[in-house]
């Protein structure tokens, strides 16, 4: 589907009502093209979590025009249906991004988290843990 419009059309001839009643609903799976104009804004909302976060804020349930009471939760589960052809998990979006280096890049909680020189630990350089009953033991940072 391309347009919120037709998942809201389709909504329609599934529950009744009319496209207004089930608008909303699919425009919040696709606000995400406001920071993303492809496809993998979807990573965004289009998953399991997704589905219960549309009802966490819609509540569990709708009443359309044609005063039928429509779960949301079976909307949500329609909208990523037609978009993906299944229901994935939010693991299932992050499995496909590859870590890059800046993705594991903090700060130290402490000064034993730092290099040799001074500075934040990099990729291969050696720091020192402190386990809970205090002894040190070096670790070698791989990114």
């Amino acid at each position: 589907m391309a347009h919120c419009y037709y998942h809201a059309l389709s909504s329609v001839r599934k529950w009744g009502g009319a496209v207004d009643d089930y608008l909303p609903l699919h425009q919040w799976f696709d606000q995400s093209k406001a920071i993303l104009a492809d496809p993998r804004h979807r990573a965004l909302r289009h998953h399991a979590e997704g589905i219960f976060m549309l009802e966490s804020l819609f509540g569990p349930t709708i009443v359309n025009a044609d005063a039928r009471t429509v779960p949301v939760r079976l909307v949500g589960e329609q909208h990523v249906r037609e978009d993906l052809g299944f229901i994935p998990s939010f693991a299932d979006w992050a499995r496909l991004i590859a870590p890059e280096a800046w993705m594991l890049r903090g700060n130290p909680l402490d000064e034993h988290a730092r290099g040799a020189a001074g500075n934040p630990a990099a990729a291969g350089d050696e720091v020192l843990v402190r386990s809970r009953a205090g002894d040190e033991q070096p670790v070698r940072i791989a990114i």
